[in-house]
């Protein structure tokens, strides 16, 4: 099976640009960052964003959780494929991963890390789920990082709370394939 672009694009360049302000889209655009999250958009700016990443021949993928004015359910998932065209979608919801990834976009689906059963049913739900990646938060983590990559055969990337190189470093050496963060930066290291 072919390697999917967004993880040859972060075996190449472990930083992934998340932005929230499309002030930072720009400076995504020109970073060494070849994925980027859009992790705030509504339906009348969400076109030109994406438009924005796929014009720099980035990936981009939209938080689908986070998108204003759009619906929650697969309708909205299947505009978003046939219309914006990203490369894929994150949500922390299972049903729209799975389906997301039944018509061709690729999933990421995004857990919180709170206790040790938010531990476990982030396992047991990634195995469900079967998404093609999973991002956990936060980020500074690396024990936890390091257990989950031994539990799970899909890849992970660790967000949230990573303000400086030596977290990427450690996030990177307990496992993780990627970082994301919306400090700009560290989208340069």
């Amino acid at each position: 099976m072919n390697t999917p672009r967004i993880i040859q694009a972060l075996e190449e360049y472990p930083v992934i640009a998340a932005v929230r302000e499309e002030k930072m889209l720009k400076t995504a655009v020109e970073s060494k960052a070849g994925v980027i999250f859009l992790l705030q958009a509504d339906i009348f700016n969400l076109q030109q964003r994406v438009d924005t990443v796929v014009r720099a021949k980035k990936s981009v993928l939209i938080h689908l959780d986070f998108v204003d004015g759009l619906g929650r359910d697969n309708r909205a998932i299947d505009y978003i494929k046939e219309v914006i065209r990203p490369q894929g979608i994150i949500s922390t919801r299972s049903s729209q991963i799975k389906y997301a990834r039944e018509i061709g976009l690729f999933g990421i689906q995004r857990f919180f890390l709170l206790d040790s059963l938010s531990y476990e049913t982030t396992v047991k739900t990634a195995h469900a789920a079967q998404p093609d990646m999973i991002e956990i938060m936060p980020g500074l983590m690396p024990g936890m990082i390091r257990r989950i990559t031994a539990q799970l055969s899909v890849h992970v990337i660790a967000g949230g709370l990573v303000e400086t190189k030596q977290e990427v470093m450690e996030i990177l050496a307990a496992g993780a394939l990627a970082v994301s963060t919306g400090k700009s930066e560290l989208w340069e290291l």
